[in-house]
């Protein structure tokens, strides 16, 4: 909005400070901040409401001991997070990209799928909430969208199905007629991991920001024509208007941190972590860089393969691989405290999202 409205008014007498709309870097700065200061207002007002009409957490019996007292905690914070995305993105934010309208999508979407979940299990005391298939269906049906859209709308001088490959220089991977079953993948694969690891307090919220900070570096660079000439990557025109989505995601993730740190005051449920993980892949695709969502969201592979192994293990043996899947209940059982294991997830994080970064140089 103020992009639009408020840039052009650079042109008139004495208004030429407000040409720092034009910049990226000013607007992104801002978006974090709005989508932080958003998290922060309103956490408190909420919490308050989610307990008003008890919709608290129910924590499974079959896990961790140590968790039965955390039932009852509010949850569905997700609502908040997706509401701190979308306003500061609508605010600092080019209306005329695709780009940008495609990661809100994404993410409105999800956080509707993961909604609807939270609301089947917490108000209709529906187990199993929102029955894995039909959650796949609503993941399939997004990724698909955004798939078929891409191919329809390839970035200038590029095709549309082309990923770039890590480590390489201008190398790039060719899916054809798989690009979008590969683009449903990605984005199903990185809601769902972002959902499993979800389990310990400010776990999730953390990792996103680190991940998301990561994937804001990334899109400025690919969309900005001299950096992306001095480290010999593609350049992609439109990806540069993501740094303000991402910097949305970072403080929005940051915000919600403050209530969501050990000991929670409030869970975002499936409607933040499917939105969460949902944003992380759609930019990753957007950008092209969806084999770096491996290495910039180590700790979610992990999360997910621990869950994958141990589901497999346990079904051809009879034996379990970890003591709990997923895998940062493995670490409680072994001894280590839910703050010590949510610290050292962190640090593991930042340092594969330094390494990721590092990439762009050796290419």
């Amino acid at each position: 909005m103020f992009y639009e409205w408020i840039y052009p008014l650079h042109e008139w007498p004495g208004l030429s400070v407000l040409n720092v709309f034009r910049y990226i870097t000013f607007r992104s700065a801002y978006a974090a901040i709005t989508a932080l200061a958003i998290s922060y207002w309103f956490g408190p007002v909420m919490i308050a409401w989610l307990r008003s009409v008890k919709l608290g957490q129910k924590v499974r019996a079959e896990g961790p001991q140590s968790h039965l007292g955390k039932a009852g905690t509010p949850t569905m914070g997700g609502l908040l997070i997706v509401t701190s995305i979308v306003v500061p993105c609508l605010l600092w934010g080019n209306f005329h990209s695709r780009q940008l309208w495609l990661a809100l999508l994404t993410t409105v979407w999800l956080g509707g799928l993961g909604f609807l979940d939270d609301w089947l299990r917490v108000v209709k005391n529906y187990p199993k909430g929102l029955l894995g298939r039909y959650k796949l269906v609503g993941q399939v049906a997004i990724g698909a969208l955004v798939g078929l859209i891409l191919v329809a709308n390839p970035e200038p001088g590029l095709s549309s199905t082309v990923t770039n490959v890590p480590f390489l220089k201008r190398a790039f991977f060719d899916f054809g007629w798989l690009f979008v079953p590969f683009v449903i993948l990605v984005i199903t694969g990185a809601s769902n991991a972002v959902n499993l690891t979800d389990g310990l307090d400010g776990l999730a919220s953390g990792l996103v920001a680190i991940a998301a900070f990561a994937f804001a570096g990334m899109a400025y660079v690919s969309g900005h024509a001299k950096f992306s000439a001095y480290l010999n990557i593609t350049h992609l025109v439109s990806s540069g208007e993501l740094t303000v989505f991402c910097a949305a995601v970072v403080g929005a993730a940051l915000g919600f941190l403050w209530y969501n740190c050990h000991p929670a005051d409030v869970f975002m449920g499936d409607t933040g972590s499917l939105a969460l993980g949902g944003a992380l892949g759609v930019v990753a695709v957007l950008i092209k860089r969806e084999f770096w969502l491996v290495l910039v969201g180590g700790v979610f592979v992990a999360e997910a393969l621990s869950v994958m192994i141990q589901v497999t293990s346990f079904k051809l043996t009879g034996k379990r691989v970890f003591r709990m899947s997923p895998l940062h209940h493995h670490f409680e059982l072994i001894g280590w405290a839910e703050s010590r294991v949510v610290l050292r997830f962190y640090i593991v994080a930042a340092l594969l999202a330094l390494l990721s970064l590092s990439t762009f140089k050796l290419q």
